[in-house]
């Protein structure tokens, strides 16, 4: 079974998405059968890698209009990594799940059908606490948070926390872990330093050992539809990512560790 892990924050601008995408492009080049699951409905996940679909071979689609998987996930530059697109109706979706039993199972019942099928499944959430991430989170076994090297970057962090708890203690899902990932970080600034020292402090679970540098090619690469690794691979951004690939790899049984009761 796929080891899934979904990438939720519900501050923008944090790097969710850029973290989403080039952690899947570097476990795919490592070998790993990666699928990445665009869940969230300004789908850029999906138009940072050039994904192309028919409007109805979507997440959406799949979860809720009985489009076939085979029909709606899509081959990527990488022959290890795999993508079901999102569209602007996946926003419909907060609205007809909300009637229907078990609705927030409903991403996790797709993922149990197709998780023999890989090693990772990386699920690229949106930047709100509604039902579509509270999917995310009942779908996921590990919640990787990106978090943004300024103060203003803790702010909603322990909504989120309180929502895994809910979730974990209300819905019955065994989520593992609660990795939190320093992003934007500038190791000559002053601030950076300190906001780090600060999360590494106080953040209840791991942190992990990589910071996501700021990146001019980072924020350019999904212009150019690639993930960085393909659009400039010596790059700081694109060497930190492929850190943080191997040392999730490297992490699992001791993430598995630390789950907390």
């Amino acid at each position: 079974m796929a080891r899934v892990m979904a990438v939720c924050n519900q501050k923008g601008g944090v790097g969710k998405t850029t973290t989403s995408m080039n952690l899947a492009a570097y476990l795919a080049m490592f070998g790993k059968k990666t699928l990445l699951i665009d869940f969230d409905p300004q789908y850029n996940a999906t138009s940072g890698l050039g994904i192309k679909h028919d409007p109805e071979e979507t997440i959406y689609h799949l979860l809720l209009a009985g489009t076939s998987p085979e029909r709606a996930i899509k081959a990527s530059y990488l022959s290890h990594l795999e993508v079901i697109p999102a569209s602007p109706d996946l926003a419909g979706a907060l609205i007809e799940l909300v009637n229907l039993p078990e609705r927030e199972w409903y991403l996790r019942k797709f993922i149990e059908k197709i998780g023999s099928w890989y090693d990772f499944i990386i699920i690229d959430s949106g930047p709100n606490l509604n039902l579509l991430t509270v999917n995310a989170l009942v779908a996921a076994d590990e919640v990787l948070v990106p978090i943004q090297c300024e103060y203003f970057s803790l702010e909603g962090l322990s909504q989120l926390l309180e929502t895994v708890n809910l979730v974990k203690n209300n819905l019955g899902r065994d989520i593992k872990a609660v990795t939190a990932l320093l992003t934007m970080y500038d190791k000559r600034e002053r601030l950076s330093r300190e906001i780090a020292r600060e999360i590494r402090k106080k953040f209840p679970e791991y942190v992990y050992e990589v910071e996501i540098p700021r990146s001019v090619s980072l924020a350019e690469a999904p212009s150019f539809q690639k993930p960085i690794m393909l659009y400039a691979p010596q790059s700081p951004g694109a060497l930190a990512y492929e850190r943080l690939a191997r040392e999730i790899i490297e992490k699992k049984i001791m993430l598995r560790s630390i789950s907390p009761s």
